[in-house]
């Protein structure tokens, strides 16, 4: 018997409260079971990884053979297709019970779906936080409502998919040991560490966007064609590098950009201010807008009424012989991961374009894909998230062009 798991976890406070949630459905989308668990104090990543256990718990209960498991954790999805590393000792426990439950079936996949596809699972690890029945059982249960996205702006490509990286991993009900000593005998408040309980010496990306091209002036879709900066975007691109020189830990630090002409210019301007070594990384290009290149928001929504209106609010949809957003954040992600692995612990520079950045920065939040809708970034703007080793992160600055 084929049947469809729809896992889902969350931790208000990560670590807080947590609930975990699971739907069992035929191939048909009936329901066949559903699950809903206090956790206790546990991550969002602890948690996710809860919800998928009961999921394939049901599953195996129900005699299922074939299981296509549906979840909008990034993290959990990648981890168990064997594409992302398990550092946390934590997660390295459920993951191995996971795949312990997976053996037991003749095959199993692992999809990655938008948090809106994801609506009746979370309502169920909700329905169990906000029930906070102690040590709560397997039972159906029901409330909460799912997250919802909004439209965004032309030009500032927006991104869908959730990305579990943020939690400082832990085990359900455990009590959470105090957050770094700054090295003297008060707590450094000013750290992330010092508020969320992360461990370990974060990796921080600074995030810069290159300077102003003719292309951005007209405000069209501006993709993979090869446009250089602008006059004005060279003065940009020296400031932000000048701004970047001034900074600790950044100078020497490795430099990671797209490879398009105008992030290259504006990477340069950084490794001549800052004596760092520069690299380029595919996975950080823009958008492909395909048919929609060079062409302003208005000639676009006139020219494909239908499919530019589609595209504005779902993150699947293809410009015409383009690229989804979907597919961008995917791309994304690989990156983050390469990142992390190469260079923890350390400063890093990546110099791209507006859609790869807000897609670093939602890695970061964690949250849902109507940041990209509503999050706008400047010529030249610099942000700053940090990534820790157990999973946590910690966006500490966005858009800011006080340098300019």
């Amino acid at each position: 018997m084929r049947v469809v798991v729809e896992a889902d976890g969350g931790s208000r406070g990560n670590p807080g409260p947590a609930g975990s949630g699971a739907v069992v459905r035929d191939t048909g989308g009936s329901v066949l079971a559903e699950r809903s668990k206090w956790l206790g104090v546990a991550t969002n990543n602890v948690a996710e990884y809860q919800g998928l256990l009961a999921g394939l718990r049901a599953a195996a209960e129900l005699g299922a053979d074939d299981v296509a498991v549906r979840m909008d954790s990034k993290l959990v999805v990648e981890q168990l297709s064997g594409r992302w590393k398990i550092k946390h000792a934590a997660l390295r426990a459920l993951a191995e019970e996971a795949k312990g439950l997976v053996a037991g079936f003749t095959s199993v996949t692992f999809d990655w779906i938008p948090r809106a596809e994801n609506a009746h699972a979370d309502r169920l690890a909700n329905a169990a936080m906000d029930d906070r029945a102690d040590g709560g059982s397997d039972a159906p249960q029901a409330g909460g409502d799912a997250e919802s996205g909004a439209a965004g702006e032309p030009g500032a490509t927006q991104e869908p998919g959730t990305t579990e990286q943020s939690g400082a991993t832990q085990e359900p009900g455990t009590t959470r040991q105090p957050a770094e000593d700054s090295g003297t005998t008060t707590q450094d408040r000013t750290r992330p560490s010092g508020w969320n309980g992360a461990v370990g010496s974060p990796t921080k990306i600074l995030l810069v966007r290159h300077g102003q091209t003719a292309m951005s002036v007209d405000r069209r879709y501006s993709g993979r064609g090869d446009v250089p900066l602008t006059e004005l975007g060279e003065r940009q691109a020296q400031a932000v590098a000048a701004r970047l020189a001034g900074m600790d830990g950044v100078p020497g630090a490795p430099v990671l950009a797209s490879p398009l002409g105008r992030t290259r210019q504006t990477a340069e301007a950084v490794v001549a201010a800052t004596g760092s070594e520069l690299s380029f990384h595919e996975g950080l290009l823009e958008t492909d807008f395909g048919g929609w290149e060079g062409l302003t928001f208005t000639e676009a929504a006139a020219e494909f009424p239908e499919l530019h209106r589609s595209w504005l609010g779902d993150s699947t949809v293809e410009p015409p012989g383009g690229e989804s957003l979907e597919a961008v954040f995917e791309r994304v992600g690989v990156v983050l991961h390469e990142i992390l692995d190469r260079y923890a612990g350390r400063t890093v520079v990546v110099v791209s374009h507006v859609t790869p950045i807000k897609a670093m920065l939602r890695l970061g939040l964690d949250v849902g894909p109507s940041l990209y809708y509503r999050l706008h970034l400047d010529l030249a703007s610099l942000s700053i998230v940090e990534f820790y080793p157990d999973d946590n992160a910690s966006v500490r600055l966005v858009n800011d062009i006080s340098h300019l």
